[in-house]
């Protein structure tokens, strides 16, 4: 489908500094943003307004975040995907890396199946992430409860990033077993940051 000029322009402005997207790239996340927008009248997805605010807080505020993963990333879980923030964003920047959407909303799960069917490196498990078995590079996650996914490092990966508020980074100070590195702003405002850390082996 034609990606409109409106939702190009505002990728490439808002990103500028960071990175760069391909056609084939921006229209991906396009394809996602149409089935959001969609899916969001029948069951709730997001409560951000659909336009510019959707694009920004999560198709950018996303990419931001994968922009600063390492590029040598071979599989990164999303830890409650929701409607696969940051993953899907993550799986379209990262051609190479594969990509675990975990959520344990079924009918979420259901949406990010049907979101995700022209990545070929992303499966979605649709339980929770305490009964995942598979190990990864990376766990990643956003607006998740921080004990919870605090609590799956090392078992399923050494390595975590997460997006939170400013104000829960107390709480991560609590994880002695992880060394954090210095927080990431994210530029769109809301006292926002990325954090990554890694297990001390």
């Amino acid at each position: 489908m034609p990606v409109p000029t409106w939702f190009a322009e505002l990728l490439e402005r808002e990103l500028a500094r960071w990175l760069r997207l391909t056609d084939h790239q921006v229209a991906a996340l396009y394809g996602h943003y149409v089935l959001l927008e969609r899916w969001n009248k029948k069951i709730s997805l997001t409560s951000v307004e659909p336009g510019a605010e959707t694009v920004i807080r999560h198709y950018c505020e996303s990419l931001f975040f994968a922009a600063h993963l390492k590029n040598e990333v071979g599989s990164v879980a999303d830890i409650g995907s929701g409607a696969g923030f940051p993953g899907v964003p993550i799986a379209i920047l990262k051609p190479n890396c594969k990509v675990t959407l975990v959520e344990s909303n079924q009918r979420k799960a259901v949406f990010l199946r049907e979101a995700t069917r022209g990545l070929p490196k992303v499966e979605v498990i649709g339980q929770r992430a305490q009964a995942v078995s598979s190990t990864y590079d990376w766990l990643v996650s956003r607006a998740v409860n921080l004990g919870e996914i605090i609590a799956l490092i090392p078992r399923l990966a050494p390595k975590v990033g997460l997006m939170l508020g400013e104000s829960d980074l107390l709480e991560l100070q609590s994880s002695k077993h992880i060394a954090w590195s210095e927080p990431i702003r994210l530029p769109w405002g809301d006292r926002k940051i990325c954090v990554f850390g890694e297990c001390f082996t």
